[in-house]
C-alpha cells in the first residue's frame, strides 16, 4: 500500500489499507457478491482495468481477498477472506451514513447508468416472477448510447445485456435517467412515477401489477437524507442525474453481455 500515517495506532492501521482509492468501493462489490474482474468492471465503469488488478492484488497480499480458478472452467473469481467479510457492517454502516449525510454533495454528472443497471438487475426479487424465463427491457429516454438494456432470468441466473439477446420480452419499461435514479434511491415510488407517467410499463399484466415486488431499489433506499427529516418538502429532490451528453461512454461489452 502506498498509503502511510507513520502511526502504531490500529485506526490508521486499517486506513493504510482501506484508503486507497478505488478499494473500498471494491469490498463494497466483494461484499454484494461480485466475484468476476469484467463484473468488477461493470459496477464500477470509471476505473481501469489496469488499476483494477492493481488494488485486487493489493487486496490479496493484505488477506482481504483470494483468487480462484473455476474448476473446469476457463475463468477465475475473486473471493472475500474472513478478513473483508467483518467489513461488511462498516461499509455498509458507510453507505447509511453517505445517504443521510454527503448526498447533497453529490454533482451531477456522478450518477453513472451502468452501475444503476447494474445494481438493478442484481436486485430484482426473482421469487416475485413467474416460473420460466423472464425478460425484461429497459428503454432510457434521452440517451443516444447505453439507453437500451436488457434482463434476462432463467433457470436462477441472470444476465445484464446493451445488445438484444434475441429473446421475447416480458415487460417494457420506459423511463429516463433521473427518474429511475429517483426509484433506486427510494425518492419516488413506483407507483408515483408510473401515475405521472415518468415510468411507462408494457407487456405482461401479471409483471406489471407485481413490478413494486420485483423491481426492489437500492440497498440503502430506506435512509433518508438529514436535509429531508429536517425539510420534508425537499423529498424526491435530491438526485440529480447528468444530461445524457455527459454520461456518454466509450467502452462497451464485446458482446453486450454483462455476465
Amino acid at each position: 500500500m502506498s498509503t502511510r500515517y507513520g502511526q502504531f495506532c490500529p485506526v490508521s492501521k486499517a486506513a493504510e489499507v482501506l484508503g486507497e482509492r478505488w478499494t473500498i468501493l471494491i469490498i463494497r462489490e466483494l461484499l454484494l457478491g461480485t466475484t468476476r474482474f469484467n463484473d468488477f468492471q461493470r459496477a464500477l465503469s470509471q476505473i481501469s482495468p489496469t488499476l483494477l488488478t492493481k488494488r485486487l492484488n493489493q487486496l490479496q497480499e493484505c488477506g482481504l481477498v483470494v483468487r480462484k480458478t473455476v474448476p473446469d472452467q476457463r475463468r477465475t473469481e475473486y473471493q472475500p477472506m474472513p478478513a473483508a467479510k467483518e467489513l461488511k457492517p462498516i461499509i455498509f454502516g458507510l453507505g447509511k451514513w453517505g445517504m443521510k449525510w454527503a448526498r447533497g454533495q453529490m454533482n451531477d454528472d456522478e450518477l453513472d447508468v451502468e452501475l444503476l443497471m447494474y445494481d438493478l438487475h442484481r436486485r430484482i426479487d426473482a421469487t416475485q416472477l413467474p416460473g420460466g424465463r423472464t425478460v425484461i427491457k429497459f428503454l432510457f429516454r434521452g440517451l443516444p448510447k447505453f439507453g437500451h438494456w436488457w434482463i434476462v432470468l432463467e433457470n436462477g441466473a441472470r444476465e445484464l445485456c446493451v445488445d438484444n439477446p434475441g429473446k421475447e420480452i416480458d415487460v417494457h419499461l420506459t423511463t429516463d435517467l433521473r427518474t429511475m435514479a429517483h426509484i433506486w434511491a427510494g425518492d419516488m415510488e413506483i407507483r408515483a412515477a408510473k401515475k405521472t407517467g415518468q415510468l411507462q410499463l408494457t407487456g405482461n399484466p401479471l409483471l406489471i401489477r407485481t413490478v413494486s415486488a420485483w423491481l426492489r431499489p437500492g440497498l440503502f433506499a430506506h435512509v433518508r437524507s438529514h436535509a429531508e427529516t429536517l425539510n420534508p418538502e425537499r423529498s424526491g429532490r435530491t438526485f440529480h442525474p447528468a444530461p445524457s451528453s455527459t454520461r456518454t461512454r466509450q467502452r462497451s461489452s464485446p458482446n453486450g453481455t454483462f455476465k
